[in-house]
């Protein structure tokens, strides 16, 4: 499809979207331009676009010297253009119902927005400019500076974030897209970063260069291709991710504990680095079989740990952050201080149980019909869409793999769920951190 050109592929759509059954991959007209990766899926939704895309410049490419300037990069490019100071920004988006927002990942900062059709153009200039001539006043990277201290100040009370900061910690290195330095370090970095690094960082990460747009909604083909090839024409730079360090997996148990006075609860973290991609071959089925443990309220931990014996509000396992590098296996949940040791007996039976067992058919089966429906009613919203394309990008498919999922789910043996789980985990040497008022050992008569 790369090679047709989308004025053709325009006149093609109406006859693809009319279709009941039509796949994805067939209604996505995929071209290269100005440099970007442009993904455009015409739906019968009327007068609304939805976008969102990134590029590789997160936190992962920080300079050796200071880990905040990615972050501080992502954050000012709503801070004003060489055109517009933010507030007159604000002030277009807003009198038109848009928006447009940025975030910076590990790998790839990413953006987003929603207008009406008829605001596209205004929009995706507007985007061009805050990703290409960010201004950099000086006001507001003070202003952001003191706002991302003073964020991470108040984060540091929540139990959830200290668990989670500390789970990074001890399973990543550095150099991974999914370590975390320090709160104290970031902290440092932020007070002592320089604009003039900021701005070089711009200069060095952000072009066209591995960068995606996914446009979804009221689109006429045609007229996007032109919005975009005149908002980000003569568009240069950008680098290419480079090959990230795997976490090592774990030696032998570890565990950690975060005390917290006065806390109304226990962030538990049991958990390990995956050594897996969602594309590599065992990933799918480890991806069900953690769902049987804990997804949802039909998953055995909320069965049995939150129901039948009323231990916790939460409990689930998932296999996250694998995207761009290898990710991570975890059990997330929360107990009071005073049924923490009941809970994480319960919790350790369930993980061990399932572990030593293996999954059900009749498990199985539940969960693929559960997984497919969810997937299923996601792509049901221009939001919804849009993000599943962009991901199958990030993950390094095709998208013709939204298509496929339904159908690699149903084709997972038992043999093939169980043995992933046997072959990829190692539950007598996870990683376990608790953050809250944890109470004494309690005496044993």
């Amino acid at each position: 499809m790369k090679h047709i050109s989308l004025s053709l592929l325009a006149a093609m759509l109406a006859v693809f979207t009319s279709a009941a059954d039509t796949q994805i991959a067939d209604k996505v007209v995929r071209e290269k331009i100005a440099g970007i990766d442009v993904l455009a899926y015409p739906t019968g939704v009327k007068d609304v676009v939805t976008f969102r895309g990134s590029l590789p410049a997160g936190d992962s490419f920080a300079p050796a010297n200071n880990t905040a300037i990615p972050t501080l990069a992502g954050e000012m490019l709503d801070k004003g253009t060489a055109k517009h100071d933010k507030f007159a920004i604000a002030q277009q988006l807003e009198a038109i119902g848009a928006t447009i927002d940025f975030s910076v990942g590990g790998v790839r900062t990413e953006f987003r927005g929603k207008c009406l059709r008829k605001d596209f153009p205004l929009v995706i200039s507007l985007l061009a400019e805050q990703l290409r001539t960010p201004s950099f006043p000086e006001e507001e990277f003070a202003k952001l500076k003191k706002q991302l201290a003073g964020d991470l100040q108040r984060a540091l009370e929540s139990t959830d974030f200290r668990a989670s900061q500390a789970f990074a910690e001890k399973t990543y290195p550095k150099g991974h897209p999914n370590f975390t330095p320090s709160v104290k370090q970031f902290l440092a970095d932020v007070e002592q970063a320089k604009l003039e690094e900021v701005k070089a960082f711009h200069a060095a990460h952000y072009g066209p260069e591995r960068a995606t747009l996914v446009a979804v909604g009221d689109i006429d083909i045609e007229g996007l291709e032109a919005e975009i090839a005149q908002a980000f024409d003569g568009w240069k730079g950008g680098k290419a991710p480079a090959q990230f360090t795997k976490a090592a997996m774990p030696v032998k148990a570890q565990e950690e504990v975060i005390a917290m006075a006065d806390k109304p609860n226990v962030t538990v973290i049991v958990g390990q680095p995956s050594g897996l991609k969602y594309s590599d071959p065992d990933s799918l089925a480890l991806r069900v079989g953690t769902a049987v443990l804990g997804l949802g309220f039909t998953g055995r931990l909320m069965a049995n740990v939150r129901d039948k014996e009323g231990l916790t509000y939460g409990i689930s396992s998932s296999l996250t952050k694998d995207a761009f590098a290898d990710g991570e296996w975890q059990i997330a949940t929360n107990f009071a201080p005073d049924l923490l040791e009941k809970g994480m007996a319960s919790t350790k039976r369930e993980l061990e149980n399932w572990y030593a067992k293996g999954v059900t058919a009749a498990e199985l089966e539940r969960v693929k019909t559960a997984l497919i429906g969810t997937f299923k009613v996601g792509l049901a919203t221009t939001d919804g869409l849009s993000s599943a394309l962009l991901d199958a990008i990030h993950r390094g498919y095709d998208v013709k793999w939204l298509d496929e999922y339904p159908q690699r789910i149903n084709a997972l043996t038992l043999e093939q769920v169980n043995g992933a789980i046997k072959k990829h985990l190692q539950p007598e040497k996870m990683t376990i951190i608790k953050a809250g008022d944890i109470p004494p050992p309690a005496r044993r008569s």
